[in-house]
């Protein structure tokens, strides 16, 4: 089973307490690097929570527009990788006879942080992957009411979150606002990716009628990932950025920032959101 944390030792002061600082263990939520292999060849690295790997490395393809659907995949594994002991930091995709191989663009660089998943890409251009689905007209609609719940319901299940207050999750939700899938990991991106991989590879795509929280803000990225994935509807507990409002209003997607409480801003397609 893949590691998601790991204990240290740190030392504790309490301002608020009296006595002297003392030695405790803490918890940590992991981070390792994870290559993705298209047909052997190095395609990205990204810093990544470990678990669900095969589920990143499957929405990374799909986000990026290198695959459309789980037919395009013949086999996707985990591959140990160069450390001692094996760490399997490795996940190997092979894809069928008719998909194009991913093109080498020099402008752009595959390699991710797990704060940023598309630094060093050298132009907006350069990320702007077109959908396959068209989601302005998706005829989501759901109260104000229900959508307030989904927070609390997706802290709820971070069971990693609770241990390390590390990372960052990405939940799918009916519009009745049912979880129908969770993800963390200590990047926004990478959480999504995994949400994706894991619909792709159920066949649900493309995610009509559903609603994607994530739990940190609304990035560019994040907006292309749920488009490329179908999605009618991105909301975030903190804010989204200019490009991500611009991209949604071009995609008709409705986006929903500092989703908190009983309070929210709706930056896009309003009208899928009842009072």
């Amino acid at each position: 089973m893949a590691r998601t944390t790991t204990r240290r030792p740190v030392t504790r002061i309490d301002l608020a307490a009296p006595g002297a600082p003392r030695r405790q263990p803490d918890e940590l939520a992991a981070e390792e690097p994870l290559e993705i292999r298209v047909r052997k060849q190095p395609l990205a690295v990204t810093m990544r929570t470990p678990g669900h790997d095969l589920d990143l490395a499957l929405g990374f393809l799909l986000s990026e527009g290198i695959i459309g659907t789980a037919g395009d995949v013949v086999t996707a594994q985990l591959c140990a990788g160069t450390d001692t002991p094996n760490t399997y930091n490795v996940v190997d995709v092979v894809l069928g006879p008719d998909v194009p191989p991913p093109v080498t663009d020099p402008s752009r660089n595959f390699y991710t942080t797990s704060s940023c998943g598309v630094c060093g890409k050298a132009s907006i251009d350069a990320v702007r992957t077109r959908s396959p689905y068209q989601v302005a007209g998706d005829p989501l609609v759901l109260p104000a009411g229900t959508l307030a719940t989904m927070p609390d319901r997706l802290r709820a299940s971070q069971r990693t979150f609770e241990r390390t207050g590390g990372l960052h999750a990405a939940g799918l939700f009916t519009a009745a606002g049912d979880l129908i899938v969770l993800r963390e990991d200590v990047g926004r991106h990478n959480a999504v990716d995994k949400v994706i991989g894991w619909a792709l590879r159920e066949g649900r795509l493309p995610l009509t009628g559903h609603v994607l929280l994530v739990s940190g803000r609304a990035s560019f990225e994040l907006t292309q990932k749920a488009w490329m994935a179908g999605l009618p509807m991105l909301a975030a507990v903190s804010a989204p950025s200019t490009l991500a409002v611009e991209l949604a209003e071009e995609a008709g997607m409705t986006l929903v920032g500092f989703l908190r409480g009983e309070t929210m801003n709706i930056y896009t397609a309003a009208q899928r959101v009842t009072a």
